[in-house]
């Protein structure tokens, strides 16, 4: 019987060569996020080119409960080489493939291969808040300090 505390996301393979998303550590001591990786081989073109931002296929659609969504994360390896990823999102009635969108910021091409793990999938659970417009925001010690204001 599923746990409440853990939810049940269904996967369908779109593709016979895809791999459902995978936790490398499992347990209590685990990742936060789990693997995704590309069905097919792609070659990023150098930042500031054509080519350099693909939406590379995973080859999988997930049915999310309606409780919850999943976000796209950077794998820290792939970042340290110069691939980030944008456009992140997923929503619980998403029921199309998943592609994840990444970009070459490395003056040289980028390759990825079939199966490589390109990004995380987070799952995240769904909160819709209520946005009220008011004309007064309680002061905080922060106030309106930005980017940067605590010493980055």
């Amino acid at each position: 019987m599923p746990s409440t505390l853990v939810p049940t996301i269904k996967v369908k393979k779109l593709h016979a060569a895809a791999k459902l998303p995978r936790y490398s550590h499992a347990g209590p001591w685990g990742d936060l996020a789990a693997d995704l990786a590309a069905v097919a081989a792609a070659t990023l073109a150098p930042s500031g080119t054509p080519g350099c931002t693909q939406a590379i296929s995973t080859g999988i659609a997930l049915e999310l409960p309606a409780t919850h969504g999943a976000l796209v994360e950077d794998r820290s390896g792939l970042a340290m080489k110069g691939l980030t990823t944008l456009a992140g999102v997923i929503d619980p009635g998403y029921r199309g493939e998943i592609k994840v969108v990444v970009t070459n910021l490395t003056p040289v091409p980028f390759e990825i291969a079939a199966g490589d793990r390109i990004a995380q999938l987070r799952i995240v659970q769904r909160i819709e808040a209520i946005f009220e417009e008011v004309t007064e925001l309680v002061e905080a010690p922060r106030g309106a300090a930005g980017f940067g204001s605590t010493g980055l």
